[in-house]
């Protein structure tokens, strides 16, 4: 009878080691999937921020053309043909950096953090 006793002891305790070994995979497998998701959202971070940067360059550059065209009507209606020239399409920054580290440019600040 003691036999039998210690038998269903011992698989009581296998159950129990079980359980637990059972518990932890889950916790790690969960902690796994955090770790991919945030990986993910990262990852679709740094995309849009690609895009965001791309946008805005050409967009930069389109007011620089269309700067560049307004430029000789400009010279035209003030009489001022001194031989400036245009920028021919480059983007210029104008951004001043200061001594706090940050800076200003023509740039709106919402979009400026993505710079």
């Amino acid at each position: 009878m003691q036999t039998i006793k210690d038998k269903v002891t011992d698989f009581k305790a296998t159950s129990k080691v079980r359980s637990e070994a059972k518990q932890e995979e889950k916790a790690e497998k969960e902690l796994a999937k955090s770790r991919v998701e945030v990986a993910h959202e990262i990852r679709l971070a740094r995309e849009a921020e690609a895009s965001m940067d791309a946008h805005v360059n050409k967009a930069m550059e389109k007011a620089a053309q269309h700067d560049a065209k307004l430029a000789p009507d400009k010279q035209q209606d003030h009489g001022k043909a001194d031989g400036l020239t245009s920028n021919h399409g480059t983007v210029k920054s104008d951004s001043t950096n200061h001594s706090d580290g940050k800076s200003s440019s023509n740039i709106p600040e919402h979009l400026s953090k993505f710079m």
